[in-house]
């Protein structure tokens, strides 16, 4: 089995979400691929699928709409940039979703991207003030979602007048918000709004647990590939992520245009190989994904458990008895502590 997302809690103490590998210029058939990773995720129960966004990628709202209507219960967690939309077509669009399929849409708020990307839309924002703005803006939508209507805000970033949402949001399915919580103006974000915060594990504090101020819930993302034993499962691991120039190349050229700390902290983990160890960057350093993996036997995961709260340990695995093969996805969780 091979697992790669964000743990949160719902089904057996997690709320589950995969990610749909990105979608850019080189790869095809992005529709049938959006189809087969969403019916992996509804068998397996997860509660949705992260979809990135940035300047090289289909739109995510797209994206969203043909990952429901190929799926039964699957909710998109749609990565959104302020620098993209207004907040109320971002409210706009999650009620009009939601009205015409009959399901929700969760937002992953992104309050950066490459620095070359956001030159490019005329955004120099600096690091820490992006996140003011994210505030700002993930207030107006919701806002918008919870019906708390008129909506009135005189912000540094925006400002919005007897602003109103209809159709209106159904109660029942309002929006579940999640943020990275690598940064302390991450983290003051995750507060504001109510949202998850999103951290890696780390392999340089084996035995510390993921932390987050009192009253921010905490998810995690990384990828697992487990298997009966250690050699099977770094076989499909290197078969899985074999090593790549081209990916290589791109990777140092995003940590140069990059001022993101989780991408940034990422790539010091990278630097501090630990030897037998089930930590695993190559994937990272390749750029065919954007956390970190963790390689090794069923047995010495439940024995040993290193890298993730217990709760993450206990949780995966009665996850991972009922994998299938699923290429490269990843898992998301939030432990609600």
């Amino acid at each position: 089995m091979g697992l790669n997302g964000i743990l949160m809690t719902q089904r057996k103490g997690f709320t589950v979400y995969s990610t749909v590998p990105p979608i850019g210029s080189t790869r095809t058939n992005g529709a049938d691929h959006i189809r087969r990773v969403g019916e992996w995720c509804d068998d397996l129960g997860y509660r949705g699928a992260l979809i990135y966004t940035d300047n090289s990628l289909i739109d995510p709202w797209l994206a969203a709409q043909l990952l429901i209507q190929q799926t039964d219960n699957l909710r998109p967690l749609v990565a959104v940039q302020p620098a993209y939309m207004h907040p109320y077509s971002v409210a706009k669009m999650v009620a009009s979703l939601t009205h015409l399929h009959g399901r929700g849409v969760d937002i992953n708020w992104v309050a950066g991207g490459f620095v070359g990307d956001l030159a490019a839309l005329g955004d120099t924002t600096p690091h820490d003030q992006r996140y003011d703005r994210l505030r700002e803006f993930a207030t107006i939508v919701d806002k918008l979602c919870r019906g708390d209507i008129p909506v009135d805000l005189d912000g540094s970033f925006h400002r919005v007048t007897s602003l109103t949402l209809e159709p209106a949001l159904p109660p029942d399915e309002q929006p579940a918000f999640t943020v990275s919580g690598s940064s302390p103006a991450g983290l003051a974000a995750a507060r504001a709004l109510s949202a998850t915060a999103v951290q890696y594990p780390d392999p340089r504090l084996e035995n510390t647990p993921l932390s987050a101020p009192t009253g921010v819930p905490l998810g995690i993302r990384v990828g697992i590939i487990a298997r009966e034993t250690a050699a099977e499962a770094w076989e499909v691991a290197y078969q899985r992520f074999p090593p790549d120039r081209r990916g290589q190349l791109i990777h140092r050229l995003a940590m140069a245009e990059s001022d993101s700390h989780w991408h940034k902290k990422l790539s010091e983990a990278a630097e501090a190989r630990i030897d037998d160890s089930p930590f695993w960057m190559v994937p990272f350093e390749n750029y065919k994904t954007f956390c970190p993996y963790l390689v090794g036997s069923y047995q010495r995961w439940e024995e040993e458990g290193p890298y993730l709260p217990e709760e993450i340990y206990r949780g995966s695995f009665e996850y991972h008895r009922v994998f299938k093969e699923t290429q490269n996805l990843e898992v998301w969780a939030s432990l609600g502590v």
